[in-house]
């Protein structure tokens, strides 16, 4: 391979940099150490993909967007609902070509290609893994709720309000009816 791997290397260490970076609106609702953007990031892929299969979309696409849906937070940071009103908001295509600068060119246009289709919402790939990043808040809210975090609430509602499959919606009146331990409880065959 003769094309150079240094920007993406140095991007792969800017990628780990979300391990650490918390969701910031869950301050509001009083958690103190709220879940980092990589950590809603992975489980917003899971659940993207489960959404597209039951779509009919394409499961391993929306994954792969939903992947990359958060990663120009490396350079803004997790700006909240309450912050974007003030603040300019960066655009994530333009932050992303910041980030690929220099990278192989199949590789760069890889990535800027996901982020605008994602930002578009142009493919059911792309609605499923949105309606995958409002299911993940909302599991997150009744997460946090169930630790005693009552105004986590908000967040339960205003993330169902915004679901546009059929699918998403149908999983979070599932998620709704159930709680966080409830696989559990299935699991080692305890009745309910």
């Amino acid at each position: 391979m003769a094309d150079d791997l240094s920007a993406v290397a140095r991007f792969l260490y800017e990628a780990g940099t979300l391990k650490h970076t918390r969701r910031t609106g869950w301050w509001m609702a009083g958690v103190n150490d709220p879940e980092s953007i990589a950590e809603h990031s992975w489980r917003t892929s899971i659940i993207a993909s489960v959404i597209a299969k039951l779509e009919g979309a394409d499961p391993a696409r929306a994954a792969f967007l939903a992947v990359w849906h958060d990663t120009q937070e490396t350079r803004t940071g997790d700006v909240n609902h309450l912050g974007k009103k003030y603040a300019t908001s960066a655009d994530p295509e333009a932050v992303t070509a910041d980030q690929t600068a220099g990278m192989p060119e199949l590789l760069a246009a890889t990535i800027q290609d996901l982020v605008a289709e994602y930002e578009a919402k142009d493919s059911p790939e792309a609605v499923c893994a949105r309606d995958a990043d409002k299911l993940e808040c909302m599991l997150q809210g009744i997460e946090y709720k169930a630790q005693g975090y009552q105004a986590a609430q908000r967040w339960i509602d205003n993330s169902r309000a915004r679901l546009t499959t059929e699918t998403g919606r149908r999983l979070a009146d599932e998620l709704l009816g159930q709680g966080p331990l409830d696989w559990l409880r299935a699991a080692i065959g305890e009745k309910g």
